[in-house]
Formats: structure tokens, C-alpha cells, sequence
């Protein structure tokens, strides 16, 4: 990504949705899915779709009614945001984040084995 792309919460759900399927859903197929957890209006999705078309996050396609899909992927919109947390919080230091983890009991020991196994296996 070559912008830093900021998205709502809600804008979040209607991405995750997109991700989740890996082929273009129209509003209605989109709406269906999110109404599984809760009720969403069919404006607030139209209005959700069109921030994110704004800010180029997804594409639409004429087809019998638009479809869309994400222009970017999962794991690119997470590592900028991770990225982007860990600058902002804890200005550009990861161990300035694993500190607070450890110190916030958010880790369980099994966790910080697990990360240390896993930073063994991949350094």
C-alpha cells in the first residue's frame, strides 16, 4: 500500500465480509451477511460501501446490480495497521510493544512461548 488508508470500524465489518468470500458480492449478499450478527439497515451498507469506493478500498462492477470487491488484501491492510499502531503507540518500538504486553498480562506464558518458538523458527 502506498497510502496510509484509514477505515471505520463499520467499514472494517463490510471489508471483512469481502475478504471473507473472495469474490464480488453485491449489497444485498453483503447486508445478508453482516444481518447474521446484527441488524443492519440497507442505507447504512450503501453509505458504508461508498466511503469505502471514495477511499479506493473497493471496486464496484456493473453487472445486473453492482458488485464489489476489495482492491486491497487481508494481510496488506493488516500490517500497515500494525505498522501504524506500533508507531503511534509506541513510537516505532517493538519492544516497547512486547513490554506492554507482557506488563498488561495480555500474554500468557504459553503465549510468549509460542512467539518465542515462532521468532526462533522465522529470524
Amino acid at each position: 500500500m502506498d497510502r496510509k488508508i484509514t477505515v471505520s470500524d463499520s467499514e472494517l465489518e463490510i471489508l471483512e465480509v469481502l475478504w471473507a468470500v473472495d469474490y464480488a458480492l453485491n449489497a444485498n449478499e453483503i447486508r445478508a451477511v453482516l444481518n447474521e450478527n446484527k441488524s443492519w439497515e440497507r442505507t447504512t451498507v450503501l453509505t458504508l460501501i461508498n466511503r469505502l469506493l471514495k477511499k479506493g478500498v473497493i471496486s464496484q462492477e456493473k453487472r445486473e446490480v453492482y458488485y464489489y470487491t476489495p482492491c486491497i488484501k487481508r494481510d496488506e491492510y493488516v500490517k500497515e495497521e500494525t505498522k501504524s499502531f506500533v508507531e503511534k503507540f509506541f513510537k516505532d518500538s517493538s519492544s516497547s510493544l512486547a513490554a506492554a504486553l507482557i506488563n498488561s498480562n495480555a500474554l500468557s506464558k504459553d503465549d510468549i512461548e509460542e512467539l518465542r518458538e515462532y521468532f526462533n523458527k522465522n529470524i
